[in-house]
């Protein structure tokens, strides 16, 4: 893959986009083999193609994508091709966030970021906060690219470990005031899920600065209304996160428009919503 040039810093492009937009939409990529229309093979063509299919078709619509690696590192070095094509071909102001959960220390944290800030030119990735300040320092040494650390995720077990109490208040909201404290400036953002609205609430009023990435909303039953009430910090703009409400907003031959009318009408819910607060 060529190296990858974009003409600002992550931040500036995605603030630049929000602002056309109107609405903070994150296209979710998570194209599962299983759940491919039809027409498609179930193998790593297939997902390419549909990949393809849907960023064609609701890009436009949305202020970032968010590609789910493991969708193509699960076929070998077939799938990271896979992936490596599909960045090198996303439109240039888009704001490209991997989400490939990573958690390491020293230098295997380095080298994580040396592929995905590095190699895969990466806007953002979303990082795991279990193992402390030294699997996030090694990401933030590449100028101007942003990390969300996962904070209260939207999955329904997500409680069992960030709900536990420590020190009179849950782990999550440890985790939250942790990263707020630590890192200031709109580099480091939060992964927060819509599924809990209360919890989304409580933790922007607990940390107004970062941005949030808001997965959740759509198939998982998120409150969009919360998402994009919360989403934005003060110290940098969020994204409300939407994966399979659009791209499986059709199993047929019309998938592709199917996903660009999903998209348009979660952007014009979201413009619509965000004037109502005066986001």
């Amino acid at each position: 893959m060529q190296p990858i040039s974009v003409d600002a810093a992550p931040l500036v492009r995605l603030r630049a986009r929000l602002a056309r937009l109107g609405a903070p939409l994150c296209l979710g990529i998570d194209p599962h083999p299983r759940a491919l229309p039809e027409g498609l093979p179930t193998n790593v063509e297939g997902i390419e193609r549909f990949a393809r299919g849907i960023v064609e078709a609701a890009s436009e619509h949305a202020a970032a994508v968010k590609i789910n690696v493991a969708f193509f590192e699960a076929f070998g070095s077939s799938g990271v091709a896979a992936l490596e094509r599909l960045r090198a071909d996303l439109p240039a102001d888009l704001f490209v966030i991997l989400d490939a959960k990573r958690g390491d220390i020293g230098p295997t944290a380095e080298r994580y970021a040396a592929a995905l800030f590095g190699h895969l030119a990466a806007d953002a990735v979303t990082l795991s906060p279990y193992l402390g300040e030294d699997a996030i320092e090694p990401f933030l040494e590449h100028e101007d690219r942003v990390v969300y650390v996962l904070a209260r995720t939207s999955n329904a077990s997500a409680g069992t470990i960030q709900d536990l109490p420590v020190d009179g208040a849950m782990l999550h909201e440890r985790v939250a005031r942790w990263v707020a404290e630590r890192w200031r400036g709109g580099r480091v953002g939060l992964v927060v899920g819509a599924t809990r609205p209360d919890d989304l609430r409580r933790l922007r009023e607990l940390v107004p600065g970062p941005g949030f990435l808001v997965p959740g909303v759509g198939a998982q039953g998120g409150e969009l209304e919360a998402a994009v009430a919360c989403c934005h910090g003060t110290d940098a703009p969020g994204l409300v996160n939407v994966s399979r409400a659009i791209s499986k907003a059709s199993s047929r031959d019309d998938w592709q428009e199917a996903a660009g009318a999903a998209a348009a009408a979660l952007q014009a819910r979201m413009k619509e919503l965000g004037a109502t607060l005066g986001r």
